[in-house]
Order: C-alpha cells, then structure tokens, then sequence
C-alpha cells in the first residue's frame, strides 16, 4: 500500500515536496517512481528511481527540476518539484514495482498504486 500527500497549490516558479510511505512491502527491493494525470490528458511517467541499479529517469520536460529520492529505512519516496510551471498541474501517483530496472519506464509493471495528490500550479 502507497500513501501519497505533499499536493496543494502553488504559484508558477514556486516549489513543492510530494511524500509517498509504502507499507506491506520489501521497499528497498522496488523500483519506484511517479506519475501524473493532467486534465483530459493520459497518465505519464514523470520520474523514476531504480533498486539495484539506482538509475533515475526523468521526463524530458521536468529533467532540472524535479528530483526523485528514497529513504529505505523511512520506506518513503520524495518528489522535490522546484520551479514549477501551470503545465505541471496534475494529479501525481507514486507508484511501486517489484521488476528489474530494465522495465523501469514500464507502467505496467507498477504493481502499487497511491491513491493520487493534486498539484496545481497558478500562473
């Protein structure tokens, strides 16, 4: 089970921390990373961490900004959101998965889902 909490609303060029807590998990053995949902629009990969190899993907347009980090002994995974823009406003998930991290940009198999926190980003 994924706990995700940190959204709320921000101005543009302003910043925000997202927390996801795992629980009922071998945290430190999963990928983990987040995704967001715009309005109207399908759900995307955002960033992701690996477990064994630590390789971190960022999406294109956020790569500078956001930071994705995980405390194992807390089992939690951050996402540190700085100059955030309206194009960022979405609901973001944090996401778990169990597969090696060659499989790290496949949602299908994030088996663990939180329940979503909305950012909205004013301009």
């Amino acid at each position: 089970q994924l706990q995700a909490s940190g959204g709320g609303l921000v101005q543009a060029g302003g910043s925000l921390r997202l927390s996801c807590v795992a629980s009922g998990l071998r945290f430190s053995l999963y990928a983990l990373g987040w995704f967001r949902q715009a309005p109207g629009k399908g759900r995307e990969l955002v960033t992701a961490l690996g477990w064994r190899s630590g390789k971190r993907y960022y999406k294109d347009s956020v790569n500078g900004r956001f930071t994705i980090s995980r405390d194992n002994a807390k089992n939690t995974v951050y996402l540190q959101m700085n100059s955030l823009e309206p194009e960022d406003t979405a609901v973001y998930y944090c996401a778990a998965s169990g597969y090696s991290d060659e499989y790290l940009y496949d949602e299908d198999k994030y088996s663990y889902w939180g329940q979503g926190t909305l950012v909205t980003v004013s301009s």
